[in-house]
């Protein structure tokens, strides 16, 4: 894909995800939940999560308030994670970290998550695509 044509999907991905969040339905007795809060710009995601006996996340839902990235990434996060193990949930959160970090990632791990590689050049913007996977580890720690 030529950068303009990148550039086009990674705006178009982002606004869809914010303007249509997927599993942004609140879960009512969850097994797992976290609130995570960003003081520096107000960014805030609500977790909820229900796993099986196997520790896959069978259910997950998340609401929030904040800017296009932070909602669109808890979006994408929970589409990610939904049908894994927690296991596997917490190796795409390290390579997603890693990934905005500038570091080698496991590309193939991240899949749709790729797409979010763009918010490295707005290093203030990190901690936005952070925000969702860190409320992830606080729901299961």
């Amino acid at each position: 894909m030529l950068p303009n044509e990148l550039n086009d999907l990674y705006k178009e991905v982002i606004l869809d995800h914010y303007k249509n969040p997927r599993n942004s339905s609140e879960i009512i007795e969850p097994l797992h939940k976290a609130r995570g809060y960003n003081p520096f710009c107000g960014d805030e995601v609500n977790l909820q999560l229900n796993v099986d006996n196997n520790q896959v996340i069978q259910e997950v839902g998340f609401q929030g308030h904040g800017c296009a990235i932070s909602q669109a990434t808890a979006s994408l996060m929970t589409e990610s994670i939904k049908g894994k193990s927690i296991q596997e949930a917490l190796a795409i959160r390290e390579e997603f970290r890693k990934m905005m970090q500038g570091e080698q990632s496991n590309l193939e791990l991240l899949q749709d998550l790729e797409i979010l590689e763009g918010v490295r050049k707005f290093p203030v913007r990190i901690k936005c695509s952070l925000l969702s996977w860190s409320t992830l580890e606080d729901s299961l720690s």
